[in-house]
């Protein structure tokens, strides 16, 4: 019969929205995954290049005060 036509296509209809809702929720899901792990990367090389680049600091700081330690050595 012509309902039990339109029974049919609706409860396919139905699962397809719920199948599609699921894709839906599992893709945002590993798009927020993705984002977190690239923030955390991001986060590890900022801290990296902070550290090294306060290493260099601290190393000039000291070449810089070489010349006068030798200096003050001479007098």
């Amino acid at each position: 019969s012509e309902r039990a036509k339109y029974g049919a296509v609706q409860n396919r209809l139905e699962s397809t929205i719920r199948s599609l809702a699921v894709a839906s929720e599992n893709t945002s899901a590993a798009n927020s995954r993705i984002a977190d792990a690239d923030i955390a990367q991001s986060m590890s090389e900022m801290v990296r290049t902070q550290i090294l680049q306060q290493a260099g600091i601290s190393v000039l700081a000291q070449a810089n005060q070489s010349p006068s330690l030798v200096l003050q050595l001479l007098k």
